[in-house]
Protein backbone atom coordinates (compact mmCIF):
# COMPACT_ATOMS: atom_id res chain seq x y z
CA UNK A 1 0.00 0.00 0.00
CA UNK A 2 1.25 3.45 -0.95
CA UNK A 3 0.17 5.73 1.88
CA UNK A 4 1.08 8.80 -0.19
CA UNK A 5 -2.06 8.26 -2.29
CA UNK A 6 -4.40 7.99 0.72
CA UNK A 7 -6.02 11.31 1.62
CA UNK A 8 -8.29 10.32 4.50
CA UNK A 9 -7.54 8.17 7.55
CA UNK A 10 -10.51 7.10 9.68
CA UNK A 11 -9.89 5.57 13.13
CA UNK A 12 -12.31 3.32 15.01
CA UNK A 13 -11.15 3.60 18.62
CA UNK A 14 -9.18 6.79 17.99
CA UNK A 15 -8.87 7.55 21.73
CA UNK A 16 -6.71 4.51 22.43
CA UNK A 17 -3.18 5.41 23.41
CA UNK A 18 -1.60 3.52 20.51
CA UNK A 19 -4.26 4.58 18.01
CA UNK A 20 -4.02 8.25 18.92
CA UNK A 21 -0.25 8.32 18.32
CA UNK A 22 -0.81 7.15 14.75
CA UNK A 23 -3.67 9.63 14.32
CA UNK A 24 -1.33 12.42 15.45
CA UNK A 25 1.28 11.20 12.96
CA UNK A 26 -1.07 11.30 9.99
CA UNK A 27 -2.52 14.67 11.02
CA UNK A 28 1.01 16.09 11.26
CA UNK A 29 1.75 14.74 7.79
CA UNK A 30 -1.16 16.53 6.16
CA UNK A 31 -3.76 13.75 6.03
CA UNK A 32 -7.42 14.40 6.80
CA UNK A 33 -8.05 12.48 10.03
CA UNK A 34 -11.33 11.65 11.77
CA UNK A 35 -12.67 8.88 13.95
CA UNK A 36 -14.94 7.34 16.55
CA UNK A 37 -14.35 6.52 20.19
CA UNK A 38 -16.59 5.21 22.92
CA UNK A 39 -16.07 8.08 25.35
CA UNK A 40 -14.47 11.53 25.39
CA UNK A 41 -11.10 11.82 27.13
CA UNK A 42 -8.12 14.11 27.40
CA UNK A 43 -6.59 12.18 24.51
CA UNK A 44 -9.57 12.84 22.24
CA UNK A 45 -9.71 16.48 23.35
CA UNK A 46 -6.06 16.92 22.43
CA UNK A 47 -6.69 15.37 19.00
CA UNK A 48 -9.66 17.66 18.43
CA UNK A 49 -7.41 20.64 19.15
CA UNK A 50 -5.26 19.42 16.25
CA UNK A 51 -8.31 19.61 13.97
CA UNK A 52 -9.27 15.92 14.11
CA UNK A 53 -13.04 15.36 13.88
CA UNK A 54 -14.19 12.86 16.55
CA UNK A 55 -17.64 11.60 17.53
CA UNK A 56 -18.79 9.25 20.30
CA UNK A 57 -21.99 7.72 18.95
CA UNK A 58 -21.55 4.65 16.73
CA UNK A 59 -23.64 5.61 13.70
CA UNK A 60 -22.91 5.82 9.98
CA UNK A 61 -24.51 9.26 9.81
CA UNK A 62 -21.71 10.59 12.02
CA UNK A 63 -18.96 9.62 9.57
CA UNK A 64 -17.92 12.78 7.67
CA UNK A 65 -19.08 12.51 4.06
CA UNK A 66 -15.57 13.01 2.70
CA UNK A 67 -14.56 9.72 4.38
CA UNK A 68 -17.19 7.68 2.54
CA UNK A 69 -15.09 7.45 -0.64
CA UNK A 70 -13.36 4.09 -0.40
CA UNK A 71 -10.76 5.04 -3.00
CA UNK A 72 -9.43 7.84 -0.81
CA UNK A 73 -10.03 6.51 2.70
CA UNK A 74 -8.04 4.09 4.84
CA UNK A 75 -9.77 2.72 7.94
CA UNK A 76 -7.70 1.80 11.01
CA UNK A 77 -9.26 -0.09 13.93
CA UNK A 78 -8.28 -1.27 17.37
CA UNK A 79 -8.46 -5.02 18.15
CA UNK A 80 -10.77 -4.11 21.04
CA UNK A 81 -13.57 -2.99 18.68
CA UNK A 82 -16.66 -5.20 19.17
CA UNK A 83 -17.74 -7.44 16.27
CA UNK A 84 -21.14 -5.75 16.08
CA UNK A 85 -19.74 -2.23 15.73
CA UNK A 86 -21.95 -0.48 13.16
CA UNK A 87 -19.32 1.73 11.54
CA UNK A 88 -16.73 -1.04 11.47
CA UNK A 89 -19.15 -3.37 9.66
CA UNK A 90 -20.16 -0.63 7.24
CA UNK A 91 -16.57 -0.20 6.09
CA UNK A 92 -16.11 -3.97 5.77
CA UNK A 93 -19.36 -4.43 3.85
CA UNK A 94 -18.46 -1.66 1.41
CA UNK A 95 -14.98 -3.03 0.72
CA UNK A 96 -12.92 -0.21 2.23
CA UNK A 97 -9.28 -0.93 3.04
CA UNK A 98 -9.51 -1.78 6.76
CA UNK A 99 -6.34 -2.44 8.76
CA UNK A 100 -5.55 -3.18 12.40
CA UNK A 101 -3.53 -0.58 14.27
CA UNK A 102 -0.51 -2.91 14.26
CA UNK A 103 -0.68 -3.39 10.50
CA UNK A 104 -0.61 0.32 9.72
CA UNK A 105 2.19 0.90 12.25
CA UNK A 106 4.15 -1.85 10.53
CA UNK A 107 3.64 -0.16 7.15
CA UNK A 108 4.61 3.29 8.47
CA UNK A 109 7.87 1.99 9.96
CA UNK A 110 8.74 -0.68 7.35
CA UNK A 111 11.07 1.60 5.40
CA UNK A 112 12.66 3.20 8.45
CA UNK A 113 15.50 2.06 10.67
CA UNK A 114 13.26 0.68 13.41
CA UNK A 115 14.11 0.41 17.10
CA UNK A 116 11.39 -1.62 18.85
CA UNK A 117 10.83 -2.11 22.57
CA UNK A 118 8.85 -5.20 23.60
CA UNK A 119 8.01 -6.80 26.94
CA UNK A 120 5.08 -7.43 29.24
CA UNK A 121 6.34 -4.71 31.62
CA UNK A 122 8.47 -1.64 31.15
CA UNK A 123 8.05 -1.14 27.41
CA UNK A 124 6.18 2.18 27.62
CA UNK A 125 8.73 3.81 29.91
CA UNK A 126 11.67 2.27 28.06
CA UNK A 127 10.41 3.32 24.62
CA UNK A 128 9.68 6.83 25.93
CA UNK A 129 13.21 7.13 27.33
CA UNK A 130 14.60 5.81 24.05
CA UNK A 131 12.43 8.20 22.06
CA UNK A 132 13.78 11.09 24.13
CA UNK A 133 17.37 9.97 23.48
CA UNK A 134 16.75 9.37 19.77
CA UNK A 135 15.05 12.73 19.35
CA UNK A 136 18.54 14.15 18.81
CA UNK A 137 18.80 11.76 15.83
CA UNK A 138 15.44 13.10 14.50
CA UNK A 139 13.67 9.79 15.05
CA UNK A 140 9.86 9.59 15.05
CA UNK A 141 8.63 7.72 18.13
CA UNK A 142 5.26 5.98 18.57
CA UNK A 143 4.66 5.54 22.30
CA UNK A 144 2.13 3.77 24.50
CA UNK A 145 2.01 6.60 27.03
CA UNK A 146 2.19 10.37 27.23
CA UNK A 147 5.84 11.41 27.55
CA UNK A 148 6.05 14.32 29.99
CA UNK A 149 8.81 16.08 28.03
CA UNK A 150 6.56 16.35 24.97
CA UNK A 151 3.06 16.04 26.48
CA UNK A 152 2.41 13.56 23.68
CA UNK A 153 2.56 9.90 22.73
CA UNK A 154 4.17 10.90 19.44
CA UNK A 155 7.63 12.43 19.18
CA UNK A 156 7.62 13.68 15.62
CA UNK A 157 10.90 13.63 13.76
CA UNK A 158 11.83 12.58 10.24
CA UNK A 159 11.01 9.38 8.37
CA UNK A 160 14.41 7.67 8.47
CA UNK A 161 14.43 6.35 12.06
CA UNK A 162 11.50 5.11 14.13
CA UNK A 163 11.13 4.13 17.77
CA UNK A 164 8.16 1.86 18.41
CA UNK A 165 6.56 0.36 21.47
CA UNK A 166 6.10 -3.23 20.30
CA UNK A 167 2.84 -4.50 21.80
CA UNK A 168 2.44 -8.22 22.45
CA UNK A 169 -1.36 -7.94 22.83
CA UNK A 170 -3.08 -9.78 19.95
CA UNK A 171 0.44 -10.55 18.64
CA UNK A 172 0.57 -7.02 17.26
CA UNK A 173 4.37 -6.78 17.32
CA UNK A 174 4.64 -9.49 14.68
CA UNK A 175 3.70 -6.80 12.11
CA UNK A 176 6.94 -4.91 12.77
CA UNK A 177 10.32 -5.17 11.05
CA UNK A 178 12.80 -4.11 13.77
CA UNK A 179 16.48 -3.49 13.10
CA UNK A 180 17.30 -3.22 16.81
CA UNK A 181 14.92 -4.57 19.44
CA UNK A 182 14.78 -4.97 23.19
CA UNK A 183 12.71 -7.39 25.25
CA UNK A 184 12.31 -6.19 28.82
CA UNK A 185 10.27 -9.06 30.27
CA UNK A 186 8.17 -12.08 29.35
CA UNK A 187 5.93 -12.56 32.38
CA UNK A 188 2.60 -14.28 31.82
CA UNK A 189 -0.12 -11.84 30.73
CA UNK A 190 -2.92 -11.60 28.17
CA UNK A 191 -3.80 -15.23 28.79
CA UNK A 192 -7.25 -14.47 27.36
CA UNK A 193 -5.40 -14.15 24.04
CA UNK A 194 -2.58 -16.68 24.40
CA UNK A 195 -4.17 -19.40 26.51
CA UNK A 196 -1.05 -20.11 28.56
CA UNK A 197 2.34 -18.65 29.41
CA UNK A 198 4.23 -21.01 27.08
CA UNK A 199 2.36 -19.71 24.04
CA UNK A 200 3.12 -16.12 25.08
CA UNK A 201 6.80 -17.00 25.48
CA UNK A 202 6.82 -18.69 22.07
CA UNK A 203 5.45 -15.52 20.48
CA UNK A 204 8.24 -13.45 22.04
CA UNK A 205 10.73 -15.94 20.56
CA UNK A 206 9.04 -15.53 17.17
CA UNK A 207 9.29 -11.75 17.52
CA UNK A 208 12.99 -11.99 18.38
CA UNK A 209 13.56 -13.82 15.08
CA UNK A 210 12.18 -10.84 13.17
CA UNK A 211 15.03 -8.61 14.40
CA UNK A 212 17.39 -8.03 11.49
CA UNK A 213 20.19 -6.51 13.59
CA UNK A 214 20.78 -6.60 17.34
CA UNK A 215 18.50 -8.06 20.01
CA UNK A 216 18.94 -6.73 23.55
CA UNK A 217 17.37 -8.63 26.45
CA UNK A 218 17.02 -8.33 30.19
CA UNK A 219 19.44 -10.81 31.68
CA UNK A 220 17.74 -14.09 32.53
CA UNK A 221 15.31 -14.24 29.62
CA UNK A 222 15.52 -17.47 27.56
CA UNK A 223 16.74 -15.72 24.42
CA UNK A 224 20.02 -15.03 22.66
CA UNK A 225 21.15 -11.42 22.58
CA UNK A 226 23.10 -8.68 24.31
CA UNK A 227 22.11 -8.65 27.98
CA UNK A 228 21.54 -5.84 30.46
CA UNK A 229 21.26 -5.94 34.25
CA UNK A 230 21.69 -3.90 37.42
CA UNK A 231 24.50 -5.00 39.75
CA UNK A 232 25.02 -8.23 37.79
CA UNK A 233 27.47 -9.27 35.11
CA UNK A 234 25.96 -8.50 31.69
CA UNK A 235 26.92 -6.88 28.41
CA UNK A 236 25.45 -3.63 29.78
CA UNK A 237 25.64 -3.32 33.57
CA UNK A 238 24.50 -0.50 35.85
CA UNK A 239 26.49 -0.39 39.10
CA UNK A 240 27.37 1.97 41.96
CA UNK A 241 23.66 2.78 42.08
CA UNK A 242 22.75 5.34 44.74
CA UNK A 243 20.05 7.89 45.52
CA UNK A 244 21.03 11.51 46.06
CA UNK A 245 18.57 14.41 46.43
CA UNK A 246 15.68 12.33 45.09
CA UNK A 247 17.43 11.09 41.95
CA UNK A 248 19.42 8.03 40.95
CA UNK A 249 23.11 8.29 40.15
CA UNK A 250 24.85 5.27 38.65
CA UNK A 251 27.67 4.10 36.41
CA UNK A 252 27.33 1.86 33.35
CA UNK A 253 29.77 -0.66 31.90
CA UNK A 254 29.15 -1.30 28.20
CA UNK A 255 30.91 -3.97 26.13
CA UNK A 256 33.68 -1.45 25.40
CA UNK A 257 33.67 1.44 27.89
CA UNK A 258 32.42 2.90 31.18
CA UNK A 259 30.27 5.99 31.62
CA UNK A 260 30.10 7.43 35.13
CA UNK A 261 27.66 9.45 37.20
CA UNK A 262 24.55 9.12 35.06
CA UNK A 263 21.67 11.05 36.63
CA UNK A 264 18.11 9.74 36.30
CA UNK A 265 15.05 11.15 38.00
CA UNK A 266 12.46 8.34 37.86
CA UNK A 267 11.95 6.41 41.12
CA UNK A 268 12.38 2.65 41.46
CA UNK A 269 15.21 0.34 40.46
CA UNK A 270 12.98 -1.11 37.75
CA UNK A 271 13.28 2.31 36.10
CA UNK A 272 17.07 2.07 36.28
CA UNK A 273 16.62 -1.13 34.27
CA UNK A 274 14.39 0.72 31.81
CA UNK A 275 16.95 3.50 31.44
CA UNK A 276 19.71 0.92 30.95
CA UNK A 277 17.73 -0.84 28.21
CA UNK A 278 17.22 2.45 26.38
CA UNK A 279 20.90 3.31 26.81
CA UNK A 280 21.93 -0.04 25.33
CA UNK A 281 19.65 0.35 22.29
CA UNK A 282 20.81 3.89 21.58
CA UNK A 283 24.44 2.90 22.10
CA UNK A 284 24.13 -0.03 19.68
CA UNK A 285 22.58 2.38 17.15
CA UNK A 286 25.61 4.66 17.53
CA UNK A 287 24.62 7.48 19.87
CA UNK A 288 27.56 8.50 22.06
CA UNK A 289 27.39 7.67 25.76
CA UNK A 290 27.86 11.34 26.67
CA UNK A 291 24.82 12.31 24.59
CA UNK A 292 22.82 9.46 26.11
CA UNK A 293 23.86 10.57 29.60
CA UNK A 294 22.66 14.11 28.88
CA UNK A 295 19.29 12.85 27.62
CA UNK A 296 18.75 10.58 30.63
CA UNK A 297 19.32 13.51 32.99
CA UNK A 298 16.55 15.52 31.31
CA UNK A 299 13.91 12.78 30.96
CA UNK A 300 10.83 13.76 32.98
CA UNK A 301 8.85 10.53 32.85
CA UNK A 302 5.59 9.18 31.45
CA UNK A 303 2.14 10.17 32.64
CA UNK A 304 0.51 7.53 34.85
CA UNK A 305 3.86 5.84 35.51
CA UNK A 306 4.57 6.79 39.15
CA UNK A 307 3.33 10.28 38.39
CA UNK A 308 3.14 12.63 41.35
CA UNK A 309 -0.23 14.38 41.39
CA UNK A 310 0.49 15.93 44.81
CA UNK A 311 3.86 15.93 46.55
CA UNK A 312 4.28 17.83 49.81
CA UNK A 313 5.78 17.24 53.24
CA UNK A 314 2.31 16.26 54.53
CA UNK A 315 0.65 14.37 51.68
CA UNK A 316 1.70 12.47 48.56
CA UNK A 317 -0.66 11.25 45.80
CA UNK A 318 0.78 8.96 43.14
CA UNK A 319 -0.87 7.89 39.88
CA UNK A 320 0.26 4.69 38.16
CA UNK A 321 -1.02 2.48 35.34
CA UNK A 322 0.03 -0.72 37.17
CA UNK A 323 -2.48 -3.48 36.37
CA UNK A 324 -0.39 -6.65 36.72
CA UNK A 325 1.05 -8.10 39.96
CA UNK A 326 4.64 -7.51 38.81
CA UNK A 327 3.85 -3.84 38.19
CA UNK A 328 2.10 -3.45 41.55
CA UNK A 329 5.16 -4.93 43.27
CA UNK A 330 7.37 -2.44 41.40
CA UNK A 331 5.26 0.47 42.62
CA UNK A 332 5.34 -0.82 46.21
CA UNK A 333 9.13 -1.18 46.07
CA UNK A 334 9.46 2.35 44.70
CA UNK A 335 7.19 3.85 47.35
CA UNK A 336 9.09 2.11 50.17
CA UNK A 337 12.38 3.28 48.71
CA UNK A 338 11.20 6.91 48.54
CA UNK A 339 9.11 6.93 51.76
CA UNK A 340 10.52 4.17 53.98
CA UNK A 341 8.89 5.30 57.23
CA UNK A 342 5.48 6.42 55.97
CA UNK A 343 2.11 4.66 55.98
CA UNK A 344 1.03 3.85 52.42
CA UNK A 345 -2.53 3.39 51.15
CA UNK A 346 -3.08 1.67 47.81
CA UNK A 347 -6.26 2.19 45.81
CA UNK A 348 -6.51 -0.51 43.14
CA UNK A 349 -8.96 -1.03 40.31
CA UNK A 350 -8.53 -4.51 38.79
CA UNK A 351 -8.52 -4.55 34.98
CA UNK A 352 -10.25 -7.43 33.17
CA UNK A 353 -12.08 -10.35 34.75
CA UNK A 354 -9.77 -12.84 33.01
CA UNK A 355 -6.59 -11.18 34.28
CA UNK A 356 -7.99 -11.05 37.82
CA UNK A 357 -8.89 -14.75 37.63
CA UNK A 358 -5.56 -15.81 36.12
CA UNK A 359 -3.40 -13.97 38.69
CA UNK A 360 -5.70 -13.78 41.71
CA UNK A 361 -3.13 -15.07 44.24
CA UNK A 362 -0.34 -12.88 42.83
CA UNK A 363 -2.58 -9.80 42.98
CA UNK A 364 -3.48 -10.60 46.58
CA UNK A 365 0.15 -11.07 47.58
CA UNK A 366 1.22 -7.79 45.94
CA UNK A 367 -1.59 -5.75 47.48
CA UNK A 368 -1.03 -7.27 50.93
CA UNK A 369 2.34 -5.50 51.13
CA UNK A 370 0.76 -2.06 51.48
CA UNK A 371 -0.33 -0.69 54.86
CA UNK A 372 -3.93 -0.12 53.76
CA UNK A 373 -5.93 -1.33 50.76
CA UNK A 374 -8.98 0.16 49.04
CA UNK A 375 -10.28 -2.10 46.29
CA UNK A 376 -12.62 -0.96 43.51
CA UNK A 377 -14.80 -3.15 41.32
CA UNK A 378 -13.18 -4.82 38.31
CA UNK A 379 -13.00 -2.64 35.21
CA UNK A 380 -14.38 -4.88 32.44
CA UNK A 381 -12.78 -3.14 29.40
CA UNK A 382 -13.47 -5.50 26.49
CA UNK A 383 -14.89 -8.39 28.56
CA UNK A 384 -18.18 -9.67 29.91
CA UNK A 385 -18.30 -10.72 33.59
CA UNK A 386 -17.03 -14.17 34.58
CA UNK A 387 -19.17 -15.89 37.25
CA UNK A 388 -17.45 -15.84 40.64
CA UNK A 389 -14.70 -13.46 39.54
CA UNK A 390 -15.14 -10.15 41.33
CA UNK A 391 -13.37 -7.80 43.72
CA UNK A 392 -14.94 -9.49 46.75
CA UNK A 393 -13.06 -12.67 45.83
CA UNK A 394 -9.80 -10.76 45.49
CA UNK A 395 -10.43 -8.91 48.76
CA UNK A 396 -10.91 -12.22 50.61
CA UNK A 397 -7.43 -13.32 49.55
CA UNK A 398 -5.62 -10.14 50.60
CA UNK A 399 -3.73 -10.71 53.86
CA UNK A 400 -4.15 -7.27 55.37
CA UNK A 401 -6.25 -6.17 58.34
CA UNK A 402 -6.76 -2.73 56.83
CA UNK A 403 -8.57 -3.62 53.61
CA UNK A 404 -11.90 -2.50 52.24
CA UNK A 405 -14.05 -2.77 49.14
CA UNK A 406 -15.08 0.70 47.99
CA UNK A 407 -17.19 2.23 45.24
CA UNK A 408 -16.47 5.20 43.01
CA UNK A 409 -18.93 7.43 44.85
CA UNK A 410 -17.34 6.58 48.23
CA UNK A 411 -13.70 6.66 47.16
CA UNK A 412 -12.94 10.24 48.12
CA UNK A 413 -14.47 9.80 51.57
CA UNK A 414 -12.55 6.56 52.17
CA UNK A 415 -9.24 8.17 51.19
CA UNK A 416 -9.93 11.13 53.49
CA UNK A 417 -10.70 8.73 56.36
CA UNK A 418 -7.27 7.12 56.01
CA UNK A 419 -4.33 8.34 58.07
CA UNK A 420 -1.86 7.36 55.33
CA UNK A 421 0.48 10.10 54.19
CA UNK A 422 1.19 8.38 50.86
CA UNK A 423 -1.67 7.29 48.56
CA UNK A 424 -0.99 5.31 45.37
CA UNK A 425 -3.89 4.93 42.92
CA UNK A 426 -3.25 2.03 40.53
CA UNK A 427 -4.99 0.52 37.52
CA UNK A 428 -5.54 0.63 33.76
CA UNK A 429 -9.27 1.44 33.79
CA UNK A 430 -11.09 4.67 34.52
CA UNK A 431 -9.24 5.11 37.82
CA UNK A 432 -7.01 7.33 35.64
CA UNK A 433 -9.99 9.70 35.42
CA UNK A 434 -11.03 9.28 39.07
CA UNK A 435 -7.63 10.42 40.31
CA UNK A 436 -8.21 13.85 38.77
CA UNK A 437 -11.26 14.32 41.02
CA UNK A 438 -9.24 13.19 44.04
CA UNK A 439 -6.38 15.51 43.11
CA UNK A 440 -8.68 18.49 42.61
CA UNK A 441 -10.40 17.91 45.96
CA UNK A 442 -7.16 17.82 47.94
CA UNK A 443 -5.71 20.79 46.08
CA UNK A 444 -8.81 22.83 46.93
CA UNK A 445 -9.00 21.60 50.51
CA UNK A 446 -5.39 22.43 51.32
CA UNK A 447 -2.58 24.54 49.96
CA UNK A 448 -0.83 21.61 48.31
CA UNK A 449 1.45 21.90 45.33
CA UNK A 450 1.46 19.39 42.50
Amino acid sequence: MNLDHIHNIYFIGIGGIGMSAIARYFAANGKLVAGYDKTPSQVTADLEELGVSIHFDDAIKNIPSSFLNKEETLVVFTPAVPKNHVEFNYFLDHNFTVLKRAEILGKITANTFCLAVAGTHGKTTTSSILGHIMNQEKATSFLGGIAENYNSNLILGEDKISVVEADEFDRSFMQLSPNIACITSMDADHLDIYGDAKELEKTFVDFSKKVSGTLIIAKGLPLEGLTYAVNEDADYTAFNVKIESGKYIFDVQTPSEIIKNIEFHLPGKHNVMNALAALAMANVYGVSLENIKQSLSTFKGVKRRFSYKIKTADFVLIDDYAHHPTEINAVEHSVREMYPSEKVLVVFQPHLFSRTRDFIDDFAAALSKFDEVLLLDIYPARELPIPGVDSNWLLSKINNKHKKLTQKNNLLKDIKNSSAKVVAMLGAGDIGVMINEVTNHFLKADDYEV
